[in-house]
C-alpha cells in the first residue's frame, strides 16, 4: 500500500544531501525561462525546443548533460514553491537520486513523497517503480515531512481498503497498532456495554453482521497536566443508507465513509510522534450502517449518551448520530479543544466541490488559525456558518431533536448544528465535513482516498502546542 518509509529508513524518498551523485533538476518559471535557455548549450537548447518546453506547471524536459542527463521542470514561481510543484516528477522520472539545482526543494519535499504513493494491496503484480530519492540540505525538514506524508498515506490506505477488509474490527486493529507504537492507553467498548454507554452508536451499527459489530474506540496519550485535546472521527465503515437505502450509484464509494476516522487516527499519530505537549483523547465510533431485520427505522427515537432524545427522520443521516455519542464522551473530560472529522454531508460537496473540506468553528480565532494553517500547508479549507437561525430545521414533534432537516436547505450547516448540540457551551470546537476522496488525480494526489483538512488541523495544533 503506502510506500512512506519510516523516518529513520535509509531508503526513505528524501535524504540528506551529502554531495552524492545525483541527477540535476532545474526548476524554471516563465519569467526565468529566457535566462535558463541562455545558460544551455546548443545541443541542450535543441533538446528543449524539441520537447516544446515552455515552463508550464508540472511540465518537464529531459536534457543531455555530459555523459548523463538532467531535468528541466516548469513551476509557477521558483521563489514560492508549493507542496506539489515537484510531485509530478516523482511520479514519472526513472528510479534514481535527484537534486534541485540553485536552491532547496522546501515544501516540495512533501509532494515528492506523496507522489510516489501506490495502493496495490489487491494487485497480483504491483507495478515496480523503484525508489526516487530527492536530496536536501534542509536536514531538519526531513523527519517532519516524512511524518506528515506517512499520515496522509495512512488515510489513503484506510479509505482505499474495501469495507469487507476495513470494517469496525479492522479499524480497531489499525488504531491499536498506532496506540501500541506510542504507549497510549487503549479502550474498546462493544456489545451490551456499548448499548448502555453509547446508545446511538449501537443503534446505528446493530444491523451489521457479527463480524462487523459496532464499537467505540478510544485512545488516550500524554501528560494529564497538559492541555486536553480531543480528536473525533466518523467511522462508518460502510453506509448502505440503512432502511432509507441509497441507490447503487450513491453506495459505490461508501467504503470511504470512515474517512473521518482515518483523518482523526492519522492526526493522533502525528501528535504522538511529535511529542506534542497535549493530553490526547482520540475517539472513533466504528459501525456499519447495514440493512437487516433489527435495523433502526425512520421514526424511531434513540437515546443518546448526552441524554438527548433523537427522532430518526432519515437512517441515512447516521454519521451525526454516532458522532453525537462520541462528542458527548469527549466533553466529559473537559477538553480545551475538540476537532472532529466526518464525511458528513453531500451538501458540503455541492457547495465546495471535492477539494475543499467545509470547516465549522465556534470561535473566529480558531477558524482563522485553521484557514491560515491550511494555506500554509497547501491544504485549504473553507469556513461555512453555524447559523443559529437554522436550528429550527432539526425540531422534532416527539423528541428533543430530529437527525434530519425538515427541508433541503443548508444541509452542511444543519448537520454541523446537530453535532453542536452534543458539545457543551464554551468548548472550543471545530468540525471538518471532508470528502476524503479525489475523483480525479492531481500531481502528488492520486485518484482515490485522500486526506483533506488533515494538514490544516495539524498546522493549528503545532501552532498552539508545538
Amino acid at each position: 500500500m503506502a510506500i512512506a518509509a519510516p523516518m529513520t529508513d535509509k531508503n526513505a524518498p528524501i535524504q540528506p544531501d551529502k554531495g552524492q551523485k545525483a541527477t540535476p533538476i532545474h526548476l524554471v518559471d516563465k519569467k526565468g525561462l529566457e535566462g535558463f535557455i541562455k545558460s544551455l548549450s546548443a545541443t541542450q537548447r535543441a533538446a528543449l525546443a524539441a520537447q516544446k518546453f515552455e515552463a508550464e506547471g508540472y511540465s518537464h524536459a529531459i536534457l543531455p548533460d555530459g555523459d548523463h542527463w538532467m531535468v528541466a521542470s516548469g513551476v509557477a514561481n521558483t521563489e514560492s514553491l508549493s507542496s506539489w510543484c515537484m510531485a509530478k516528477l516523482a511520479e514519472v522520472l526513472p528510479a534514481g537520486t535527484y537534486r534541485r539545482v540553485g536552491g532547496e526543494p522546501g515544501p516540495a519535499l512533501f509532494g515528492w513523497v506523496t507522489g510516489q504513493y501506490a495502493f496495490d494491496r489487491y494487485r497480483k503484480d504491483p507495478s515496480p517503480t523503484g525508489p526516487r530519492v530527492l536530496l536536501t540540505g534542509e536536514v531538519k525538514a526531513i523527519a517532519p515531512t516524512l511524518a506528515e506524508a506517512a499520515a496522509v498515506m495512512l488515510v489513503r490506505d484506510l479509505v482505499n481498503t474495501p469495507a469487507e477488509d476495513m470494517g469496525p474490527a479492522q479499524l480497531e486493529h489499525e488504531a491499536q497498532i498506532v496506540s501500541k507504537a506510542h504507549g497510549a492507553e487503549f479502550k474498546v467498548t462493544a456489545g451490551d456495554a456499548l448499548e448502555r454507554g453509547f446508545p446511538m452508536v449501537h443503534g446505528v451499527g446493530r444491523a451489521a453482521a457479527r463480524s462487523h459489530a459496532p464499537r467505540m474506540i478510544e485512545l488516550t496519550w500524554g501528560d494529564p497536566k497538559h492541555p486536553r485535546v480531543a480528536l473525533v472521527g466518523k467511522g462508518v465503515c460502510f453506509d448502505s443508507g440503512g432502511l432509507d437505502i441509497k441507490p447503487s450509484a450513491g453506495m459505490l464509494l461508501m467504503k470511504k465513509d470512515m474517512g473521518g476516522a482515518a483523518h482523526a487516527l492519522a492526526l493522533a499519530k502525528l501528535v504522538m510522534e511529535s511529542g506534542l505537549k497535549v493530553r490526547l483523547h482520540l475517539l472513533i465510533p466504528a459501525v456499519e450502517n447495514a440493512v437487516s431485520g433489527n435495523a433502526f427505522r425512520p421514526g424511531d427515537v434513540l437515546r443518546s449518551r448526552a441524554g438527548l432524545s433523537v427522532e430518526i427522520g432519515n437512517t441515512d443521516a447516521e454519521g451525526r448520530l454516532v458522532l453525537g455519542d462520541a462528542l458527548a464522551r469527549a466533553a466529559e473530560e473537559s477538553p480545551e479543544l475538540v476537532i472532529d472529522f466526518a464525511t458528513l454531508t453531500g451538501a458540503a460537496r455541492v457547495a465546495l466541490g471535492p477539494d475543499l473540506p467545509a470547516l465549522f468553528a465556534r470561535r473566529d480565532e480558531t477558524a482563522e488559525q485553521m484557514l491560515k494553517a491550511g494555506i500554509e500547508h497547501d491544504d485549504r479549507c473553507w469556513r461555512l456558518p453555524l447559523f443559529d437561525g437554522y436550528r429550527e430545521y432539526l425540531k422534532s414533534d416527539i423528541a428533543d431533536l430530529n437527525n434530519s432537516s425538515s427541508n433541503g436547505f443548508a444541509g452542511a450547516s444543519v448537520g454541523a448544528l446537530f453535532l453542536d448540540r452534543f458539545v457543551p457551551e464554551g468548548v472550543d470546537w471545530a468540525h471538518f465535513d471532508t470528502f476524503a476522496w479525489r475523483p480525479a488525480a492531481k500531481p502528488g494526489r492520486p485518484k482515490g482516498g485522500d486526506a483533506l483538512g488533515l494538514r490544516a488541523a495539524w498546522g493549528l495544533l503545532k501552532g498552539r502546542y508545538g
